[in-house]
């Protein structure tokens, strides 16, 4: 059991699994909590704020790199200890009921932090957009990706959600559940704080009308650690899972992509349903790979939805296993 066992009697180490399982369940039911009560909206609002004060706007004179740098690396470890010190509290409030309700309590708190139902709606979406027209399908794009999405023809808008999904699975679901399973709701809910400060800040250059190239080079790099062990979780999965051929492959192209671990599910999921993917210009996932049609797209989401589904059988075994124990 991991550091955070201690928050529980020992005769209901079965919480944590339990929690993952209700979390899933919540989460395919009702999908997102409110904006208003949404943890990660919470933390999205202050790095927005933090972020404006310390990156400077293009154009105006900019204070020395190691002073930006500085400023992004306090500033994320600020927000980090404000988050892991409400995560502590609400897991010691948690653990002071009786197991059932630990739970219960335990999963509701995590849901927030992981979003599976709301990735495949969007991917969803994008392909129905796509079904209609080239311009709706970018537009329902730009809703999931921060690329420019205005020269982008009908493969490759398709490529864009494709590639979105395997990603995001990484960042919306598998790293939260890994952290979790490591660290419990302070593990998760740090996590997804470095994610979200990697989305805001962690750009090389322009972004909002700022500079972020070294404000936000600690948030990139934090997430980069965190993000390691589980996108090749992911990718071992996603390539299990969809019988993938050409997984010796698998390394050297996920190194394609210039992050260090995006380019993993990537490219798994290009292995596993034979498809390029890539973005023009940057990268080319499975070059040899078929243009990806609708179906690929469908198929893509069944993938992803079976990866999601062996998470939560693993928790439930994994609480089974605790309870056949349990005297």
């Amino acid at each position: 059991m991991n550091a955070m066992s201690g928050l529980f009697p020992l005769s209901s180490w079965a919480v944590m699994p339990i929690a993952v399982v209700v979390a899933l369940l919540i989460d395919r039911w009702w999908g997102e909590p409110p904006p208003r009560w949404h943890p990660v909206v919470w933390m999205g609002q202050g790095l927005d704020a933090m972020g404006r004060r310390m990156a400077p706007a293009m154009g105006e004179p900019a204070p020395a790199a190691a002073r930006l740098f500085l400023a992004g690396a306090l500033a994320w470890i600020t927000g980090a200890a404000v988050v892991l010190l409400i995560a502590l509290a609400a897991a010691w409030a948690v653990g002071q009921g009786p197991a059932w309700l630990q739970a219960l309590a335990l999963g509701v708190l995590l849901k927030p932090l992981l979003a599976w139902r709301m990735l495949r709606d969007e991917v969803r979406a994008v392909e129905t957009a796509l079904g209609e027209s080239l311009a709706a399908g970018r537009e329902r794009l730009s809703w999931l990706v921060s690329r420019n999405v205005a020269a982008l023809d009908a493969a490759q808008v398709r490529e864009s959600a494709i590639e979105s999904l395997a990603e995001n699975l990484n960042d919306s679901v598998v790293a939260p559940l890994f952290w979790f399973a490591v660290a419990g709701l302070p593990g998760a809910a740090l996590y997804r704080f470095a994610n979200t400060a990697d989305a805001m800040w962690g750009y090389r250059g322009e972004r909002g009308g700022r500079d972020w190239t070294w404000p936000g080079k600690w948030a990139a790099r934090a997430d980069d650690v965190l993000s390691w062990l589980p996108a090749r979780i992911t990718a071992a999965l996603l390539g299990l899972l969809g019988s993938a051929r050409g997984l010796s492959t698998l390394p050297a192209q996920a190194r394609r992509t210039p992050s260090p671990n995006s380019g993993w599910p990537m490219a798994a999921m290009a292995l596993a349903l034979d498809v390029r993917l890539g973005k023009p210009g940057v990268y080319e996932l499975h070059g040899a790979g078929r243009c990806p049609q609708a179906a690929d797209t469908a198929h893509a989401l069944q993938l992803a939805g079976r990866v999601v589904a062996l998470l939560a059988t693993t928790a439930l075994l994994w609480a089974a296993l605790i309870w056949s124990f349990t005297p």
